[in-house]
C-alpha cells in the first residue's frame, strides 16, 4: 500500500474515532449540564444541546423572531419552530407581539429560560476557553487549515442532511 493511501486510511479511522468520542463527549457534557440545571432548581431541561442553543441565542438577541433564530442558528425555520414550542410548553420562553408589529411573534427568555441561559453561558465559556487552549498548540498557518477543513467538513455534512437519504448498495 502507498503511503499517501495508508495516510487516508488512518486519517479516515481518525475521523470515526473523533466521531465516537465526540458522542461519548456530548452525552457526558449533557448529563452535567442536567445535574447542574437540577442542583439550580430549574426542571424540565431540554436533553440536548440544540434546545439549550436556541435558549441562549433568544438570551442574547431578545426580542427575536423564528427567522432571526434560524438564521443566525443557521437552522430550518421549521425545526425552531418545533424547538420553541416545546420551549414555550416547559416555561423557558415566553412569546411577545411587539406594539408596532401585531401580527409576527417574538420570543423572550422566561425567568426559568434565564437561569438555563446564564448556566449555560457560564459552562459555555469554559469549554470555548479550553478549545482556544486547544488551538494554542498550532501555528497561525494551521489554524487557518484548521479553519478550512472544518468549514469543509460543515459544507459536507450540510450536503448529507440535505441529500437524499440512502445507501448505495
Amino acid at each position: 500500500m502507498k503511503q499517501a493511501e495508508a495516510t487516508r486510511r488512518h486519517i479516515y479511522s481518525l475521523y470515526w474515532k473523533i466521531s465516537h468520542l465526540r458522542e461519548q463527549y456530548e452525552s457526558r457534557e449533557i448529563t452535567t449540564f442536567l445535574q447542574r440545571a437540577d442542583e439550580a432548581g430549574i426542571e424540565n431541561c431540554p436533553r440536548n444541546i440544540t434546545s439549550i442553543h436556541v435558549i441562549d441565542c433568544i438570551g442574547n438577541n431578545e426580542p427575536i423572531n423564528n427567522t432571526a433564530i434560524a438564521e443566525k442558528m443557521e437552522l430550518s425555520k421549521a425545526s425552531i419552530t418545533k424547538i420553541s414550542t416545546k420551549l414555550l410548553e416547559d416555561g423557558f420562553i415566553k412569546r411577545i407581539r411587539l406594539n408596532n408589529n401585531r401580527k409576527e411573534i417574538y420570543y423572550r427568555l422566561s425567568l426559568k429560560g434565564q437561569k438555563l441561559f446564564i448556566l449555560h453561558e457560564k459552562l459555555h465559556k469554559q469549554e470555548e476557553e479550553r478549545f482556544y487552549r486547544f488551538l494554542e498548540r498550532y501555528t497561525e498557518d494551521e489554524v487557518l487549515f484548521i479553519q478550512r477543513y472544518y468549514e469543509d467538513m460543515a459544507e459536507e455534512w450540510e450536503r448529507k442532511l440535505t441529500a437524499e437519504v440512502g445507501f448505495e448498495v
